[in-house]
């Protein structure tokens, strides 16, 4: 059996003040064309679907059409679960229709899903945060434990009956009680999951810029020992860049986003997982590259002439643009490089300050020529910004200011 994990789409996500929904529909089309030339049998979106509770009917448009593809109408099941971006009732709300055509959407954490029967597969058994789907193809099922982003307030009615329980000890109950009571042996048993998991040994990873913390409960941290020994692979959402935080045997693994979404992403491959499994046997775990989208740069510059040559040798990335300089950037340059290249998100001027500049001597009100007092204004600036005198755009300021035609 084939599966197929991506996660964290993040629909509808800006950079800044940029679109990419042209981006986000060109790789919604890669993935889309990987699970067919791949001859997937069920694929698994863990959470994240889009950037937040209200996107906008772009996002809304490209999620369901890519869904309605994924499910190749209907003959492949697509099982998609919210995650911490994504508002539960929204995703839960067009289930009733899309389980028609394949398609499972999870808003809740241990929601059940309704049981259904195609010509192709069906949904042979359901329970709260359970299914169990069987193939025509297949003499064994697929059992998946499904936990939608879960937090207090989503998880109120479970832990009303015990305020100290912690969100780790629920979680490790509840799918150890699953595992327990489902996950014999004879089918492929799987966890699905959009939490802020870390390996049990090591340092704890860290979330990437931009993206919500998750603080869980009463708990810091998810670890990964909770998940039950039955569980042969757990497909995570979250972090937007692939780790494999379990064991080579049984992988915890993080997807990624199909794109970079912040320049502390820049650089970073993404990709989609490709699981091949079988009951009671390790699974074979793939990655298949992303190769949509425009690149994410981080670029320094100690001159105006350097940057802007670079920028028009790529104008196809977006751009985080450092310019470290002696003087003030000044508004000519700062629009020249604008009009060099549409996709500068962020300008940031630095000035080269000298340690060495000091005031040589001090003044007394006899020195100072009132007339003229530009001198002693430029003389003043160097010293309290390391020796950078003022550029024309300062002096005009100033001069304007103590009214000096």
């Amino acid at each position: 059996m084939k599966i197929l994990h991506t996660a964290d789409w993040h629909l509808g996500k800006k950079l800044d003040r940029f679109s990419r929904i042209e981006e986000q529909r060109a790789v919604m089309e890669e993935i889309v064309q990987i699970a067919d030339t791949q001859k997937i049998d069920v694929v698994v979106i863990a959470g994240d679907l889009f950037d937040n509770f209200t996107p906008n009917t772009d996002a809304i448009e490209l999620f369901y059409k890519t869904l309605k593809r994924l499910s190749l109408q209907g003959k492949r099941p697509v099982i998609a679960i919210s995650g911490n971006h994504d508002a539960p009732k929204l995703i839960d709300a067009p289930d009733p229709l899309a389980r028609e055509c394949g398609i499972f959407l999870i808003g809740q954490p241990f929601a059940q899903v309704t049981p259904i029967e195609t010509e192709n597969f069906s949904i042979s058994h359901s329970s709260e945060g359970f299914i169990e789907l069987s193939f025509a193809q297949y003499p064994y099922p697929l059992r998946i434990i499904h936990t939608a982003y879960a937090n207090e307030p989503r998880l109120k009615q479970e832990l009303e009956g015990d305020k100290q329980l912690s969100i780790n000890q629920f979680l490790s109950d509840r799918w150890q009680h699953l595992a327990n009571t489902y996950c014999d042996p004879k089918g492929v048993n799987i966890l699905m999951t959009h939490l802020f998991m870390n390996p049990k040994q090591g340092a704890p990873l860290e979330e990437p810029d931009g993206e919500r913390p998750i603080r869980i409960g009463n708990a810091d941290m998810i670890y990964t020992d909770i998940v039950p020994s039955q569980i042969q692979y757990t497909a995570l959402g979250h972090l937007h860049g692939f780790k494999n935080i379990g064991s080579e045997e049984k992988p915890i693994v993080y997807a990624s986003s199909p794109l970079c979404y912040s320049f502390s992403e820049a650089g970073q491959q993404k990709y989609v997982a490709i699981i091949e499994a079988e009951p009671n046997k390790a699974v074979s775990l793939r990655k298949i590259p992303l190769t949509q989208g425009k690149p994410l740069v981080r670029k320094h510059f100690t001159s105006i002439e350097e940057a802007t040559a670079w920028l028009e040798e790529n104008p196809h990335v977006w751009v985080e643009l450092t310019l470290e300089l002696k003087e003030y950037l000044r508004a000519e340059d700062r629009k020249l490089l604008y009009n060099t290249h549409q996709g500068i998100v962020f300008l940031i001027p630095k000035l080269l300050f000298s340690t060495e500049h000091t005031l040589t001597a001090e003044l007394s009100l006899q020195d100072i020529n009132f007339e003229n007092i530009t001198p002693l204004f430029e003389s003043y600036f160097k010293y309290r910004n390391g020796g950078i005198a003022p550029n024309k755009e300062i002096l005009d300021l100033f001069h304007e200011a103590i009214n000096i035609e």
